[in-house]
């Protein structure tokens, strides 16, 4: 083959490509108009950009979960909240009723005693002040310590004295300044006993409406006058509350001359003293009535005779008595069969205490316990063997 022909074939070949090339490119110019083709490679950086970004919106998200998790929280406590505070409002409300009731209550029962006993009427209250309070307090405690006789001379001639004036006057009679758990209007009230000389004895830790007698005179009989006479039960039921009331004084005054104040066993005794001034108000109430039972009556006499005379053994028998009774306590089988056991209708024939009978009977009994305990190591016995366990 020459030259020619393939200078020829050389220039065939080159014409058909650029035919080929034209009739192409405008649909290869297009294409990149249209759409970008697919990348099947990405680079490390757009990845890790991807993946950041996702992330991110990941976390945006369980953030946006907590908030409302939170608001709801707290939105169920502070609904919480205000039904506590709704309730707790209901209960003060109702506490503060309940309490006026009982006051209420408790001033008409007083004002009912006073006018059966024939004591003036309670005076209105001057004010809302605590100075009011406090004056009105002291004039009802005052007007309960009036007896039979001058309850009417003595109602209008209490005249308040401040702490000083009070405790500077008292020192100079003789007297404690403060007996324990004494507020300001027993003082006042120990103070005009005072000031009178005593005044035997009108009133005491217990407030009562019968006139006390001088210690001279509290012996009790050893017989219970018979309820027709009136005259000799009446003087027998001042006996019997001028000397329960001496027994307290005295506890009183021993407590407060104590150092022991701090201690458990201090604190002990004041409670008990505290506690038997208390649970035997209603046993002056009976005394002051005259309505006490006849076999409580009996013993009484019978305990407190014996204690006067320091027979503190035989006090406490007769308190035994009162309180637990005489009745059998059978332990184990006492009915077998059909047929009774021979003389089984006596083990509930003897006398039975009064302990069990009310709640209130109860505790003033205890309390009559604890002045027979004190009584013996104020007053000790002559004889050794008289002293209780």
């Amino acid at each position: 083959m020459d030259f020619a022909s393939i200078l020829s074939q050389e220039i065939a070949k080159a014409s058909g490509k650029d035919a080929s090339s034209s009739s192409s490119s405008p649909s290869s110019s297009s294409a990149p108009a249209d759409s970008a083709p697919a990348k099947k490679y990405i680079s490390r950086r757009e990845a890790e950009e991807a993946r950041r970004a996702a992330y991110l919106a990941e976390q945006k998200r369980l953030e946006e979960e907590r908030a409302a998790k939170a608001a709801a929280k707290r939105r169920r406590e502070e609904e919480a909240a205000e039904e506590a505070r709704q309730r707790e409002e209901k209960r003060r409300r109702l506490a503060e009723e309940t309490r006026r009731r009982r006051e209420a209550k408790e001033a008409e029962e007083e004002r009912a005693r006073r006018k059966r006993l024939g004591l003036p009427e309670l005076p209105p209250a001057p004010g809302e002040g605590d100075e009011g309070k406090k004056k009105n307090k002291a004039e009802d405690e005052a007007d309960d310590v009036d007896d039979d006789d001058d309850a009417d001379d003595d109602a209008g001639k209490l005249e308040d004295l401040p702490e000083e004036e009070l405790t500077r006057r008292l020192r100079a009679l003789g007297e404690p300044a403060r007996l324990f758990a004494e507020e300001h209007a027993a003082r006042l009230r120990r103070y005009r006993r005072a000031a009178r000389g005593g005044d035997a004895g009108s009133a005491g830790p217990i407030v009562t409406t019968l006139r006390a007698v001088e210690e001279k005179d509290m012996k009790v009989p050893s017989e219970v006058p018979p309820a027709s006479d009136k005259k000799a039960r009446r003087f027998l039921f001042r006996q019997l509350a001028s000397w329960f009331n001496l027994v307290l004084r005295e506890w009183e005054v021993a407590l407060a001359k104590e150092d022991n104040a701090d201690t458990f066993a201090g604190q002990a005794a004041r409670r008990a003293m505290v506690q038997s001034k208390e649970t035997m108000r209603p046993l002056f109430r009976k005394f002051e009535k005259g309505d006490l039972d006849e076999d409580i009556l009996k013993a009484l006499v019978e305990i407190v005779g014996a204690a006067q005379e320091r027979r503190y053994v035989d006090a406490n028998d007769g308190y035994l008595r009162l309180s637990i009774g005489k009745a059998a306590w059978p332990i184990g089988v006492t009915m077998v069969g059909i047929h009774e056991r021979s003389a089984r209708e006596k083990l509930h024939d003897g006398e039975r205490g009064h302990i069990m009978r009310s709640e209130v009977t109860r505790k003033y009994l205890q309390s009559i316990k604890r002045c027979l305990t004190f009584a013996q190591v104020r007053w000790p016995p002559e004889d050794i063997r008289q002293l209780m366990g």
